[in-house]
């Protein structure tokens, strides 16, 4: 059986819903070699992140280049980068080892408002690393943050698509979960020539904890098994939806989301 190698580079969740943790429940459960390189550990809880401590660059090098000189990349995810040095040690590696299933997960910040981003670093994130990423997957805050467009509309929506892919981005989806007064979540994907909506229900629930990180490494599982983005961000958005679908009711604040839903065995 052909095993999907696939890399998360992101930060630790120590409660286990988001970050590093969150992508290779993802990647297991989609049948996806998971690995990590870890760039910065939290301490965090369904109510909050109550410390960030930053990895140096030369730890979170190493790694990358434990997995690339031994195991291989097939896809690769990015998430939280916390720093501008960070970020152009991991573009430079990913340039250095020509992985080209990049999927950019621009974390900026935490479900309880911590940030996880420093604010320097969005330039970098901007010159190095969107232009590597095959697709790359900011919710709403996080596309206006990046473009400088305020987001109101879907025609708004669309220009920061546009802007997004002059940065250098192949593809672009921006998330629709932050978008108020509808029953359903809109996902907007352009290629730089089409715009395709994808849309769910939208689930009335506090437990959407690490909904992003799981989105992007359900693509990224997929891709690193040798599907195209369509087929990968269809896969995506089923997995996310059964992972919101049935909560697992943990913590008293913005609790995970069910990384087994998927499958089907749901707690009774």
């Amino acid at each position: 059986m052909l095993l999907g190698r696939a890399l998360t580079i992101a930060g630790s969740d120590s409660g286990g819903g988001a970050g590093i943790q969150a992508d290779l429940k993802t990647f297991q459960e989609l049948h996806a070699y998971g690995m990590s390189a870890i760039t910065a550990v939290t301490a965090q809880n369904t109510l909050g992140v109550q410390g960030v401590y930053p990895m140096s660059v030369e730890a979170v090098v190493q790694q990358i280049d434990a997995v690339g000189q031994d195991i291989g990349v097939d896809a690769l995810k990015t998430g939280m980068l916390f720093s501008a040095e960070i970020i152009e040690a991991v573009a430079d590696r990913i340039q250095h080892y020509g992985w080209r299933n990049v999927v950019v997960d621009p974390v900026m910040i935490a479900k309880g408002g911590a940030a996880l981003l420093q604010t320097a670093a969005i330039q970098a994130l901007k010159e190095y690393l969107i232009p590597l990423a095959w697709v790359i997957t900011p919710n709403i805050p996080e596309a206006e943050a990046l473009t400088g467009i305020k987001i109101g509309s879907m025609d708004q929506r669309k220009e920061a698509c546009k802007r997004l892919i002059d940065l250098g981005a192949h593809h672009v989806i921006v998330k629709g979960g932050h978008e108020e007064g509808s029953t359903k979540v809109v996902d907007l994907l352009y290629d730089g020539e089409a715009f395709t909506e994808v849309e769910t229900l939208r689930i009335e629930t506090r437990h959407t904890h690490g909904t992003g990180c799981t989105f992007a490494a359900a693509i990224t599982a997929e891709l690193a098994k040798g599907k195209d983005l369509s087929d990968a961000l269809s896969v995506a958005k089923e997995f996310i939806q059964a992972a919101i679908s049935h909560p697992l009711g943990i913590g008293a604040g913005h609790g995970p989301t069910n990384h087994w839903a998927y499958r089907g065995l749901i707690p009774s």
